[in-house]
């Protein structure tokens, strides 16, 4: 305790919590500061009538947690944690072919991230690097991230990068922003997002969920540790860990099924009616949504580190850690088998007979995946692979912790207000022709009672709130 603040901490070995919590009364305002030691946190104020009531409140809440094990601390005597980097290695191909790559593109560092839509490929590395390219190989931007990729996922038009720093940054703007901090005790592996709601697949086991305000909603531990899979839709969430996959009601209300796999989950992927995982003990299964039945496995001839499917899973594709990729058909039929040409593929994605492939050494890459350019490539005829070279005068667009400000004569656009609700700060829309009720999804870090913003365009998620598209300004 130093004057009128309660500074705690929880810390526990073997990757457990480690996160701080913070408790200042200042006359009648009561404010919260939490997050994982080392970091400089959330925070959140509250008004009370009188200092009295502020002490009182003030007083329960750290009573809820010294409960929960947290006890009085010096802040900065306890260094910040680690984070977990994920340690893969590759090893030269058996395969007698090599694939037909059109284009390779090299970011420096291992590559876990992939997204690849209608329009733009997006790849992340661990040095915190994201570009997107063109389906040509044309780089078209470079974002940088404070930490380490592990992930790219896609919401419809919101694209998302997990880091190593607990983050969860936005990326469909200008200029990227933190959208989720997840809670201080769980170490991200894999994120999918639906809706607005996030779910996150850590390295104890862990499932934690969490809605479009960044807010916890639900968790769950399953029977695994180190859960590199999660896979979202409207009625589940599956969830892949050491011990197999296991499926909860999209509500988290309760367990649907858990089936054992062969081997540890390393990667995730899904289908309308069935999930695919990739498995340490060098297979890919094919899992019913409905019940968990297995319905086909996919034999890799190693460990097997991604996988992907054409639509409908008409085609299933498995990168394994000896730099092959393989194609097998939708009964397990093994059709071919080839080097990647550069690593073992961490993550992939299949689109227009493409199949695009992350690596170990860093690499974008762009495989034919055509039955004919196949063949080809099978007896030994493959293209030369175009070296894509990043632009010199390519910006680079980093977070930022403030955003640009503009009168309020000259805006134009969807104006929005930061308003006090309770002990939270809400967002809510102040133009015409929208609900005024409903909250809109807007960045922690930049909200400020009673600040008003204005933003390029607003769109209305199934859950009853806003999520904004393009820039957002603060009005002065």
């Amino acid at each position: 305790m130093s004057g009128n603040t309660t500074y705690l901490e929880l810390s526990q070995e073997g990757g457990g919590a480690h996160k701080f919590y913070e408790v200042t009364v200042q006359d009648t305002v009561v404010s919260v500061r939490y997050g994982r030691i080392g970091a400089a946190g959330q925070q959140q104020t509250s008004t009370f009538p009188t200092h009295e009531k502020a002490q009182a409140a003030a007083a329960r809440k750290i009573g809820e947690k010294v409960r929960k094990g947290y006890a009085p601390a010096v802040q900065g005597q306890r260094a910040a944690r680690s984070v977990t980097r994920r340690q893969v290695s590759s090893a030269p191909s058996t395969a007698q072919a090599v694939a037909p790559v059109l284009w390779r593109f090299r970011t420096e560092a291992a590559a876990f991230g992939i997204h690849v839509d209608q329009d733009r490929c997006w790849v992340g590395n661990q040095d915190g690097d994201v570009y997107t390219l063109g389906h040509d190989g044309e780089v078209l931007a470079r974002y940088q991230l404070p930490h380490g990729v592990k992930c790219l996922v896609a919401d419809d038009f919101w694209i998302y990068a997990g880091c190593d720093d607990g983050k969860v940054y936005d990326l469909s703007s200008k200029l990227p922003f933190a959208a989720y901090d997840i809670a201080p005790d769980v170490d991200i592996f894999w994120l999918d997002i639906r809706e607005g709601i996030l779910n996150v697949a850590d390295r104890s086991g862990g499932l934690t969920v969490i809605d479009h305000e960044d807010e916890y909603q639900w968790s769950r531990r399953s029977q695994g540790q180190g859960a590199w899979m999660v896979r979202r839709d409207e009625h589940a969430v599956y969830h892949g860990h050491q011990r197999g996959v296991t499926a909860y009601a999209a509500d988290g209300s309760r367990e649907l099924w858990h089936t054992p796999t062969q081997g540890a989950v390393l990667f995730g992927w899904q289908e309308d009616a069935s999930v695919y995982a990739g498995t340490d003990r060098k297979v890919v299964q094919r899992l019913a949504k409905a019940d968990g039945a297995l319905e086909a496995t996919y034999a890799c001839e190693t460990v097997v580190y991604s996988c992907a499917t054409s639509p409908g899973g008409r085609y299933v594709f498995a990168g394994d850690r000896a730099s092959s990729v393989y194609c097998f058909a939708a009964d397990g039929t093994r059709l071919w088998k080839l080097d990647t040409g550069g690593g073992a593929a961490l993550s992939m994605q299949y689109l227009d007979e493409k199949l695009y492939m992350v690596t170990t050494d860093g690499s974008l890459v762009c495989v034919d995946a055509s039955d004919a350019a196949i063949a080809a490539a099978q007896q030994g005829t493959v293209p030369v692979a175009r070296d894509v070279k990043s632009a010199a005068a390519l910006p680079t667009y980093t977070p930022s912790a403030s955003v640009r400000t503009v009168a309020s004569t000259a805006a134009s656009g969807i104006v929005v207000e930061c308003v006090q609700d309770g002990g939270r700060l809400r967002v809510h829309v102040v133009s015409d022709g929208y609900e005024p009720s409903w909250n809109v999804q807007f960045p922690r870090h930049i909200r400020q009672a009673g600040a008003r913003y204005v933003v390029d365009e607003l769109s209305a998620a199934s859950g009853g709130f806003y999520r904004v598209r393009g820039e957002i300004r603060q009005l002065v």
